[in-house]
């Protein structure tokens, strides 16, 4: 369930998020398998070794923000093959961040002490517009996105865990039956590796690259490690950083976005729902490990069927997806009523898909936000 989980819920997120950056059918399939084998090997690797359900997932935050920063730079001119190469170099360089990480303790304190309405709110901009979409697609896609919003709705009273598998699946069905698909899925099926030799441009660094590793620690990372605690396990934590940033290095080249820590189905192999004992709960940890290998091995045709759809209903399905993140973290970017200013404008500047001397809406909205609480917490107090 963990892996079928993590793989159906989130997969269109992550060709979505690699076409938006410029990568061809082909490259979105190479960058899916590579990934899962990654983490699939990962999770086996480091639960055997530790005897913990250590669960690694793709950073889906990660390739949300790869949504929304690849629309800007398609409209800036840095699109299409070019686009994918500087890409590509932003997932090497946010991987070679999360492993330095884990060697520098105080680079893990830098991240932790990054507020949490801040990194939320962050995190809320860039997967908000995305959310969106369900919308749009259900008003000019109703044949297509309609069913799949209805069992996402549906499921989701009874079956929450498998919504969003499922509103995909009714999407399929529904792309299967509309003759205007048909003639889209002929070639081949068999999973490939495509390489692109990485490109290191600055505004991609710093509008990407940065972005995508500190949503991927704040959102991922930190969570996970969080998740694997509540349950009462103290995970290898700089190995794991060390391990899945040195892996998402390597990866980049063939297109696959940074590994670590999973956080929502990290609950799913850690919880008493795998097994009454502690002691044997990496069991469901490792078999997931090896479920994402196998899965990996239908990337070509999983990528086949979401290019043949309308690219508006595919960000409608992942959109539904990402639909509690959002409102996870729009809670924690504004409970906290002294840093709601702050955390608001950071969403405001985030979502606004702002472009500025080549560096995206993330890294600015990160800015002003952190700019916001330190104006706040050097005002002076009123006299009584």
């Amino acid at each position: 369930m963990t892996a079928l989980v993590g793989f159906s819920s989130s997969f269109a997120v992550v060709i979505a998020g690699l076409r938006a950056v410029g990568a061809t059918e082909r490259q979105a399939a190479s960058g899916l398998l590579t990934i899962c084998v990654l983490m699939g090997a990962a999770a086996i690797v480091f639960s055997l070794r530790h005897r913990m359900p250590i669960s690694i997932a793709w950073s889906t935050p990660g390739a949300a923000l790869l949504v929304s920063v690849g629309a800007g730079r398609t409209h800036s001119g840095h699109g299409g093959a070019s686009g994918y190469r500087e890409a590509v170099g932003a997932f090497a360089v946010a991987g070679l961040l999360i492993a330095v990480t884990g060697y520098s303790r105080t680079l893990t304190r830098w991240i932790a002490a990054i507020p949490a309405p801040i990194s939320a709110a962050m995190l809320a901009g860039v997967i908000g517009p995305i959310c969106l979409e369900s919308a749009q697609a259900a008003v000019h896609l109703p044949r297509l996105a309609l069913p799949a919003v209805a069992v996402w709705a549906i499921l989701g009273r009874f079956a929450k865990r498998w919504s969003v598998p499922a509103a995909l699946a009714a999407a399929f069905i529904g792309l299967a039956l509309d003759p205007s698909t048909r003639g889209h899925l002929d070639g081949g099926l068999l999973p490939t590796l495509t390489t692109v030799t990485p490109r290191f441009d600055l505004g991609t660094l710093i509008s990407l690259a940065i972005p995508l590793y500190l949503v991927t620690m704040a959102s991922q990372n930190l969570a996970g490690i969080a998740v694997m605690r509540s349950y009462g396990y103290e995970p290898p934590i700089r190995e794991v950083l060390m391990g899945t940033g040195t892996g998402s290095i390597l990866a980049a080249p063939f297109g696959g976005i940074p590994i670590n820590f999973a956080a929502i189905t990290a609950a799913l192999a850690a919880s008493p729902d795998s097994h009454r004992d502690p002691r044997r709960r990496w069991i469901a940890a490792t078999t997931a490990g090896g479920l994402y290998i196998l899965l990996g091995l239908g990337a070509a045709t999983a990528t086949a069927l979401l290019i043949a759809a309308p690219p508006l209903l595919i960000e409608g399905v992942a959109g539904l997806a990402l639909l509690p993140a959002l409102g996870g973290s729009l809670t924690t970017a504004l409970t906290d009523t002294r840093h709601r200013e702050a955390a608001t404008a950071t969403f405001v500047t985030t979502a606004s898909g702002i472009t500025v001397a080549g560096i995206g809406a993330p890294f600015w909205g990160l800015l002003v936000g952190l700019a916001l609480l330190t104006l706040s917490a050097s005002k002076p107090e009123p006299r009584p």
